[in-house]
């Protein structure tokens, strides 16, 4: 089998506005067999461009054995808030990374959830910016087929230790209850759904307006299982769904993440990966119809590494974004590469 890294060189782009400052407000660290993607290897990838500082999102990783099985999540705070101490002590790396981390914490434990919280908080202060609890639910139509691509996802392992999310999580009572916590102690929350949920983000967002909420992925088009073949026909419906939520002015809009497998669009199966023009190609009017119905000042782009990393480098995405984002103003795209993450995750500006 090729080695990914091997596969991903064969596309070598010139990096485009190398100058341009990014926050990448999306990425994970894992020490995974066959995959990690530690420190050295998050400080290669920001090196192609002029990344400022990262914000990464939890993926399950790193979990204490602490008794109570609830507050182990706290675990995961703690290596990323390390990862980012290393990243601050490190002269060779220009880029803060993890300046902001995003936990996770089971909001289904209703108002008990506060000392989960309270933990997080305590393990770093200064860098604990939110929670995501991941909503992604898969019925029986979609779990049964393309298991090659689903039984790795990260949606296997979702929230805290053997737990997945149950169907419509986010309109039941207890998880509410939990959520309501997030706006006492200012946190965000990351909306991490697929598309046929978007509607259910939708009445979260309005019935709490005061909470910050971000939408991972664009909102999650699946192209796998029953929705194979059908980007096309779910288009409609996700527009729909995107101006909904675009009126919710609590929402913020992370633009990428859509080149996993689970997209449909099936550039790991390539004998070469694709390049950023051929990314703009397909991704070219999800993109813009999105940021046109959130605006610039709610919507950032992010990176997704390395889960996009199974379909092209990371040099290619954000030459991707940056080639897609011209026909903006300046400070149209100030927001969307840099200050709406600033702004959204309260980051110092560097």
């Amino acid at each position: 089998m090729q080695d990914l890294n091997t596969w991903l060189d064969q596309i070598v782009e010139e990096t485009v506005e190398p100058e341009l400052p990014i926050i990448d407000p999306h990425h994970h660290l894992w020490d995974r067999p066959n995959s990690p993607y530690l420190l050295k290897d998050i400080a290669k990838d920001v090196s192609t461009h002029n990344i400022r500082q990262t914000i990464f999102i939890e993926c399950g990783e790193m979990y204490s054995d602490n008794d109570n099985i609830d507050m182990r999540v706290v675990g995961e705070t703690e290596f990323a808030s390390q990862i980012g101490k290393m990243s601050d002590e490190d002269s060779n790396i220009t880029t803060r990374i993890a300046s902001g981390v995003v936990g996770t914490a089971n909001l289904l434990l209703g108002e008990e959830v506060a000392q989960v919280l309270e933990a997080h908080i305590a393990a770093n202060p200064d860098r604990f910016k939110g929670i995501r609890h991941r909503a992604v639910w898969l019925d029986e139509r979609t779990t049964n087929q393309d298991q090659d691509i689903l039984k790795n996802s990260p949606t296997k392992h979702i929230n805290t230790v053997d737990r997945t999310p149950k169907e419509s999580m986010l309109l039941d009572k207890t998880f509410r209850k939990g959520f309501s916590q997030l706006s006492r102690y200012d946190l965000t929350f990351e909306g991490w759904v697929y598309h046929p949920q978007l509607h259910e983000l939708y009445d979260l967002a309005q019935a709490f307006p005061d909470t910050k909420i971000i939408l991972n992925h664009l909102g999650g088009p699946l192209g796998t299982g029953i929705y194979r073949g059908k980007l096309d026909e779910i288009y409609p419906f996700w527009k729909k769904q995107i101006a909904n939520l675009a009126q919710c002015k609590n929402i913020y809009l992370k633009v990428g993440g859509i080149q996993m497998p689970l997209n449909g669009h099936d550039w790991h199966k390539r004998s070469v990966p694709p390049t950023s023009d051929e990314l703009i190609t397909v991704n070219h009017d999800w993109y813009m119809y999105a940021i046109e119905q959130f605006g610039p000042e709610r919507s950032m782009f992010e990176s997704n590494f390395p889960v996009d990393k199974q379909s092209c480098s990371y040099n290619v995405v954000w030459n991707q974004f940056k080639k897609l984002s011209m026909k903006f103003s300046k400070t149209e795209r100030q927001f969307l590469f840099h200050d709406t993450a600033m702004n959204v995750y309260q980051l110092e500006k560097i």
